[in-house]
């Protein structure tokens, strides 16, 4: 497999835009025969169109995502467009989009992907998901769904998110076209063999007063400990923190599902009419929860960690790698660092591209060829193949 990345800061001329991007690929020369496009940009070259055009352009389905920063070897930026292809002449790849994600979304995800499998010789080595943010559905409800209906096939990806309050734009791009309430789907068939490499939070910057969850709806956490979950925020001095949306998102919620897996990180989002906290995930009864501290030089030793790691176990052809955006939060404004701690890790090792994510898509253990995909917040994701 070969990949190729390029990238354009122009939104509002197409041709240029265009023009840009099929100059740094070069296909006439590097394109083989089966091919994939995954694409980050900021909302405006939605907005503007230049992202449809640009996917239009290409002889080869893209999948996309809207996101605030990101980069490719030597770029980085937040009003750019990034652009990565995996092109081969063994393996093969796969795209569909779901129906609406408002209604019945589990049918939806589950008719997609076996849609986008029925046109493959044999079962996928990687399932790669874009799906927008909408604080109605949990991610790993919809992780449920898709290892279900896959038979476990590791499934990696991101929720788009935008740079705004209201979350409006968090558009997912398939077929040329956009979309705020649908998932795009691309599967890869072959003898790859991904390898996936997580960052949350280090053990010391998690504080040791834990709680069991013990009354909770999918990602509506309404007791801990056997009593309300505003008396535990009470006890933290968390109350106030907790009556503005979003505010606690440098205090991730450490998640151990006490089934032998590695804890998962959540972020708390608001208290709604009855005093439940609404969270990004799902947070099983029975499980042990715990707080975290988020910090600037954490995130960036996390990640560091985290791609030293990969180059050490692997010999990577590529990295697909999303950051969340809670950890951008954290850094203050030196939003861009923790993208340059990547590249500089990095150098000239392997392509990549980084996008930053509302939600992360990644399993927590691969054994033989079943994945337990896990949905996490707060985390940075890597897969590398």
């Amino acid at each position: 497999m070969r990949t190729l990345y390029a990238h354009t800061f122009e939104m509002d001329d197409f041709e240029v835009a265009i023009a840009e991007i099929h100059a740094q690929l070069d296909l006439a020369n590097n394109q083989r025969a089966n091919t994939l496009g995954i694409l980050a940009c900021h909302k405006e070259f939605v907005r503007t169109g230049a992202a449809q055009a640009i996917c239009k352009s290409l002889p080869f389905e893209v999948i996309g995502s809207v996101t605030t920063t990101q980069a490719v070897p030597g770029q980085e930026g937040d009003l750019i467009l990034t652009l990565l292809v995996l092109t081969s002449d063994e393996e093969r790849f796969s795209t569909a989009l779901t129906d609406t994600l408002n209604g019945p979304w589990a049918q939806s995800i589950e008719d997609g992907y076996k849609k986008a499998a029925a046109a493959l010789p044999g079962a996928p080595a990687l399932a790669l998901i874009l799906t927008p943010f909408m604080v109605q559905n949990s991610g790993d409800a919809y992780v449920d769904v898709l290892t279900r209906v896959s038979g476990g096939v590791p499934c990696f990806g991101t929720m788009s998110i935008d740079n705004s309050n209201t979350f409006a734009d968090c558009f997912v791009l398939c077929g040329g076209e956009a979309y705020i309430d649908r998932m795009a789907i691309a599967l890869v068939h072959g003898d790859i063999h991904p390898r996936f490499f997580l960052a949350t939070i280090s053990k010391e910057k998690i504080l040791p007063q834990s709680a069991l969850i013990t009354s909770s709806d999918g990602h509506l956490l309404k007791e801990v400990n056997g009593r309300p979950v505003i008396e535990y925020f009470t006890k933290l001095n968390l109350v106030d923190a907790s009556q503005t949306s979003y505010a606690m998102a440098s205090l991730p919620f450490v998640v151990d599902y006490n089934d032998g897996t590695p804890p998962v990180s959540k972020v708390f989002i608001s208290l709604d009419e009855e005093q439940h906290a609404i969270c990004a995930g799902a947070m099983p009864e029975g499980s042990t929860l715990y707080l975290g501290v988020f910090d600037k030089q954490d995130v960036l030793l996390t990640t560091r960690t985290a791609v030293e790691q990969a180059l050490a176990e692997t010999n990577p052809s590529v990295m697909l790698i999303y950051s969340c955006i809670a950890r951008s939060i954290s850094l203050g404004g030196e939003v861009m660092v923790e993208l340059e701690t990547v590249q500089d890790a990095l150098g000239t090792r392997c392509p990549f591209m980084m996008a930053y994510s509302g939600g992360e898509f990644c399993p927590t253990q691969v054994r033989g060829d079943k994945a337990i995909n896990r949905f996490h917040n707060n985390s940075f994701i890597l897969c590398a193949f």
